[in-house]
């Protein structure tokens, strides 16, 4: 019998992990060593209830914690918090833990990432979304040493990106930009995407899609691998919504700031980045992050703007895959608890950092 092969993870509990993690070790191949602040949290145990999960205790701003995290170990998934670090920390935080898994001997490191969508607009002011472009720009930096001949004499590691979007569970998720609430027994979407799209992910096919490349290691040296389940209009949503539960839904194409200023409050002018430091140039707010985040999703429409997917490809790696937003919704209904249209109305949290509130340090 094959010994299983150890992967080291950062961002474990967040959305994301926790799907990646159940994927790897159901499947009995891998085991994982993960880095938390606290082992003893309900999401940590969430993780050890579905196999093998060994804590290390620390942070991913700490050179000694990133080294106990990858000794031994033969792969690496790291998907740095953004929001807790802000785009400069994350930068250097994330190469650093690129070079100390090479350090440490890793077979196999699978960066999750978000597009480099600054640099796919061709550098335009108006699409530079700080905790897009600071997972870009280490993305592009890995991808380039995979194809430097001096790196590859001197290193065995192979990379790879996994490339998400949005995950569609923030469209039911407490307190996101994609939020709905419930008006005169009507589900309302207030979103500011004009004639946009959003290629949204479904957290359900990440697990999938990063066990497929730590299955294929040549195919994932490389590799981009882009994902998402459509470019979704909420035209497109609110018409399955109501096929499916059977009630009422629309969408409004709300001002963009008015819609920020609704999400965030009096927070909006305060750093994207909880950690970042509020007088640093570098730092952007959450009006300025999300404010391209959405301009972004406004000029992605049907597959051909900024933001752009091969879904041939995806259906190839993964014939199972979610590939509409009624899809998904359907599943969502079978999930429960409850139906979908009593969820809607008490929504839950999706995101780690807003179930949790945090506003502390790294």
């Amino acid at each position: 019998m094959t010994t299983p092969r150890l992967i080291s993870v950062v961002g474990g509990t967040g959305a994301q992990g926790i799907p990646v993690i159940k994927s790897l070790v159901s499947s009995g191949q891998y085991t994982v060593r993960a880095l938390t602040r606290d082992p003893t949290n309900a999401r940590f145990k969430e993780l050890q209830s579905y196999g093998p999960v060994e804590p290390v205790i620390g942070t991913f701003a700490s050179e000694s914690d990133l080294r106990s995290l990858f000794r031994g170990a033969w792969g690496a998934f790291v998907n740095i918090d953004g929001f807790n670090s802000g785009e400069k920390a994350e930068i250097f935080w994330t190469i650093r833990a690129w070079e100390l898994a090479v350090e440490a001997g890793v077979q196999l490191f699978v960066l999750g990432n978000l597009d480099y969508a600054y640099k796919k607009s061709g550098f335009r002011p108006q699409f530079h979304a700080g905790h897009y472009d600071g997972k870009g720009r280490v993305g592009d930096f890995i991808l380039a040493q995979n194809k430097d001949a001096e790196y590859r004499k001197l290193a065995k590691m192979r990379s790879a990106l996994f490339t998400t979007g949005p995950y569609i569970e923030m469209t039911l998720g407490k307190a996101t930009p994609f939020a709905p609430v419930v008006e005169n027994d009507t589900a309302v979407w207030r979103v500011p995407l004009k004639n946009g799209a959003v290629p949204f992910t479904a957290l359900d096919d990440c697990g999938y899609y990063v066990k497929y490349l730590f299955d294929h290691p040549t195919e994932a040296d490389g590799l981009d691998l882009a994902v998402a389940l459509d470019h979704v209009t909420f035209t497109e949503y609110t018409r399955a919504f109501t096929a499916v539960t059977g009630h009422t839904a629309r969408w409004e194409d709300v001002d963009l700031q008015q819609h920020l200023e609704t999400i965030f409050g009096p927070k909006v002018d305060l750093p994207a980045g909880y950690n970042a430091d509020p007088k640093d140039p570098a730092t952007m707010t959450l009006r300025q992050n999300f404010g391209a985040f959405f301009e972004i999703f406004r000029n992605s429409g049907a597959n051909k703007g900024i933001l752009k997917r091969d879904y041939e490809f995806l259906d190839r790696i993964h014939p199972g895959r979610i590939r509409s937003v009624e899809e998904w919704l359907r599943r969502q209904d079978q999930k429960g608890p409850g139906d979908l249209w009593s969820r809607t109305k008490e929504l839950g949290h999706v995101l780690k950092i807003l179930e949790e509130g945090r506003t502390g340090s790294i």
